[in-house]
């Protein structure tokens, strides 16, 4: 560390001073001033202000995210807002050392927060103003390359994905001798499982029981076995290898159901109880993949309802064709992994050297 460097805890620099809260009925989307809050930028208001350029931490939801502004705000009491000495301390300096601190890893709690006290106590190497200046125009420098770089990645990243569900699209729309199209309502019956009482499960159980905010990930409500074999032998059930499709939240997302014990909740997750003598789960698998859902449009939520789901159209051919082009299907798709895979890998090197530097910055070695 250089001779004209401090080391500081970050209380000595700074302070973290509460927003204020601002009633709804105060903001307007057309206002002088931005208000911030949990979730950044949300509307604004020409009420109460503070005029001084400052940087916006995360108090509680976004907690120890931070937010750059040189204008006029409202900081919401679900933030803080950074109160310094201009003479000491430069703002863009400032900002680079509060990324450097990754203040989300200080939230603590149920509903995580930032604890200001956390903050001031930890220790920092603070150079003189005219050292802060000159670190800020390199820093600037090395970081728009980055960003420059990294927004090539996020390109081609994003053109992988693309072409990928531009040749399953190809796929699914050909049309030629043996090819048949038929809407999902003639392939089978649309299917759900019985209702599940809320009474009827538990934090913990014999038989996991999936709802829509759980379904592929890990479930939260479990029922009895007696229930489950129970309604497993009364009513709809899938078997083994049947496309479960989610019909509310993220409308289509697929799950193969693997045959062991399990339970689904009823109307957000369905099934088409398909003839594989005529069309294929694989096959059918791939083909939501690409599906345009077209959800009927709720009060406040999407959903596909049973008649939606009837109405869309499939093109297939003979099983054997099939076969061979849900082999093609799953080499595009492995070669398109492959390749995020590779995206994401320069994505994390480029996140990596922003930190490295960022680090040597604040350790007199840039």
């Amino acid at each position: 560390m250089k001779q004209s460097w401090e080391v500081k805890e970050v209380g000595d620099v700074l302070s973290l001073e509460y927003g204020k809260p601002l009633p709804k009925e105060k903001r307007t989307p057309n206002g002088l001033y931005p208000v911030y809050g949990a979730n950044g930028i949300k509307d604004r208001t020409n009420e109460f202000y503070v005029e001084e350029p400052s940087i916006i931490v995360g108090r509680k939801g976004s907690a120890g995210e931070i937010n750059y502004t040189e204008e006029k705000f409202w900081p919401l009491d679900v933030t803080y807002f950074t109160k310094f000495d201009k003479n000491e301390l430069n703002l863009d300096f400032l900002f680079h050392l509060l990324t450097l601190l990754e203040l989300p890893k200080l939230a603590k709690g149920v509903k995580p927060g930032i604890n200001r006290n956390d903050v001031y106590a930890i220790k920092t190497k603070i150079p003189p103003l005219d050292e802060q200046k000159r670190i800020v125009v390199k820093l600037d420098e090395c970081f728009e390359a980055i960003d420059k770089a990294r927004a090539n990645v996020e390109k081609n990243l994003n053109n992988a994905k693309e072409l990928f569900q531009s040749q399953l699209n190809q796929i699914f729309s050909k049309k030629g001798d043996g090819w048949v199209e038929m809407t999902l309502g003639e392939l089978g019956k649309v299917s759900m499982c019985k209702r599940i009482l809320k009474k009827q499960t538990s934090p913990t159980g014999d038989i996991p029981f999936y709802k829509i905010g759980t379904f592929g990930r890990t479930p939260n409500a479990f029922i009895d076995n007696e229930i489950y074999q129970e309604f497993k032998q009364k009513y709809s059930f899938p078997n083994k290898g049947d496309i479960l499709i989610s019909a509310s939240g993220t409308i289509g997302r697929r799950v193969v159901y693997d045959g062991e014990p399990a339970y689904f909740q009823d109307s957000n997750i369905v099934w088409i109880e398909n003839n594989e003598e005529l069309i294929l789960n694989e096959y059918l698998y791939q083909f939501y993949g690409v599906c345009d859902w077209n959800p009927s449009k709720g009060a406040t939520i999407s959903r596909l309802y049973n008649n939606d789901l009837r109405r869309i159209q499939i093109s297939f051919p003979s099983i054997i064709e099939q076969k061979k082009l849900v082999e093609i299907m799953k080499d595009l798709k492995a070669q398109t992994q492959s390749l995020k895979s590779n995206y994401q890998q320069e994505l994390n090197a480029l996140d990596e050297l922003k930190k490295s530097i960022l680090q040597k910055a604040f350790n007199g070695e840039l």
